[in-house]
Order: C-alpha cells, then sequence, then structure tokens
C-alpha cells in the first residue's frame, strides 16, 4: 500500500463531517483525512470534538423535551417568520 497523499489542515477539516460519518468512501481522499488527522494535533483535537458533539447530540435526541420547552421554541421561530411583503416591489425598507 503506498503511502496517503499530504493534505493540509482546509482539505481535512472539508472532508471531517462525511469521513466521521463513515460517508467517505475508503480511496485517497479517507486515507488522506485519516494520515492528517494521525500527524495533525490541532485537526485532529477538532476532530475528536465533533465525534463528543455528535455522541452527546445522540443521547440527547432520546430524551424528549418537556412541552414548555417545546411551546417557546415555537414561540421564538414565530417571532423570526418574516411577514408577508405586499407588492411594491418588495424589499425592506431603513
Amino acid at each position: 500500500m503506498s503511502a496517503p497523499l499530504p493534505m493540509n489542515c482546509d482539505e481535512a477539516l472539508r472532508l471531517l463531517a462525511v469521513f466521521l460519518d463513515g460517508e467517505l468512501d475508503a480511496g485517497p481522499q479517507h486515507e488522506g483525512v485519516a494520515h492528517h488527522l494521525e500527524i495533525c494535533r490541532s485537526c485532529f483535537s477538532r476532530a475528536e470534538f465533533e465525534r463528543r458533539l455528535k455522541t452527546e447530540v445522540g443521547r440527547l435526541r432520546q430524551n424528549e423535551a418537556p412541552p414548555e420547552f417545546e411551546q417557546r421554541v415555537r414561540r421564538l421561530i414565530g417571532a423570526f417568520t418574516p411577514a408577508p411583503t405586499g407588492g411594491s416591489g418588495g424589499g425592506r425598507q431603513p
């Protein structure tokens, strides 16, 4: 097996989510990300953070939100729903 092609931080981080989700096909990109995470402490730390965050979010999804929380979120979302615009060209007034 040949050595993976060198990959910089920008390239590795661009592919990190699909790599962590196991959706990056085996091949040069997968090997490049894996190798980069072995040699770059900063990107390795970012990958570990992303792994832990994904685990915690998955754990939180197992618990149902209290009705009060759901109502509050719905009110907040409703407050940010844009009002319909008239037919006068749209756009916002300063």
